[in-house]
């Protein structure tokens, strides 16, 4: 039977339609498993973690002897709490909401969706609260990032999508890098965002025609919340 078409934009309700079958892999901390790559800045402001899955690790340590030399890997965010999802959806409504005012709130969701996860969906976990979801860019030795986005502004929406048309030549460049750095591993590209990339969860197993997931929402034994983040006030980017 012919597959169906796939949604770059991975709908709800295509993903719901996946199973988890958690495997039980354990998280390991990036920073400690993967010496080759480096944590970037943070673009938000709450206590990160530097976890994710054993797979995802060894996906990471593959692709940093793949890359050109003066280039580096920088992640983002591995690992992430569903209390910070949950305001980091809330964020990401209130911007797009004081950008379009006019929007109905179907509109706004339709758009949300596509680059957050929302937190209230059951049977689809955000990515990241997995543990095998990624989000990542190149930067030089200083920590300065290859350009990635130009000549769009790098928080454009219209510049997210890894085939974005338009790009310069030194972007395209950027993320054909990044592309072929990870080209033979475990980890695949979310086509609606080139900085992120993920492996075991239901996105992958969308994109990759996979019968099930093998990452289900998982936290770490004794994790304890930073208090200070424990809130429900919408999360802003530290530098928009």
């Amino acid at each position: 039977m012919e597959r169906k078409r796939i949604s770059p934009a991975e709908p709800i309700t295509d993903l719901r339609r996946i199973p988890i079958r958690e495997c039980g892999e354990p998280m390991v901390d990036f920073l400690k498993a993967c010496p080759g790559a480096r944590l970037d800045r943070p673009r938000f402001n709450y206590r990160r973690e530097t976890l994710v899955r054993e797979r995802v690790a060894e996906a990471i340590n593959q692709a940093v002897s793949r890359l050109p030399k003066d280039y580096h890997l920088a992640i983002v965010e591995g690992w992430r709490p569903m209390h910070i999802q949950r305001r980091m959806y809330l964020g990401i409504w209130q911007r797009f909401k004081e950008r379009h005012p006019d929007w109905s709130d179907t509109k706004l969701k339709r758009v949300v969706n596509r680059y957050t996860a929302p937190f209230d969906s059951p049977k689809v976990p955000p990515p990241h609260s997995t543990g095998g979801a990624i989000d990542m860019i190149l930067v030089r030795e200083d920590g300065s990032p290859y350009d990635h986005t130009a000549p769009y502004d790098r928080f454009d929406p219209a510049c997210y999508s890894m085939d974005a048309p338009g790009l310069s030549a030194e972007a395209r460049r950027t993320r054909d890098i990044l592309c072929e750095a990870f080209a033979e591993t475990v980890l695949t590209n979310y086509p609606s965002e080139y900085w992120h990339w993920s492996f075991g969860d239901q996105g992958w197993a969308y994109r990759g025609g996979h019968e099930a997931a093998i990452f289900g929402p998982t936290e770490p034994a004794g994790y304890v919340p930073n208090p200070a983040d424990a809130t429900d006030e919408p999360l802003r980017l530290l530098d928009a």
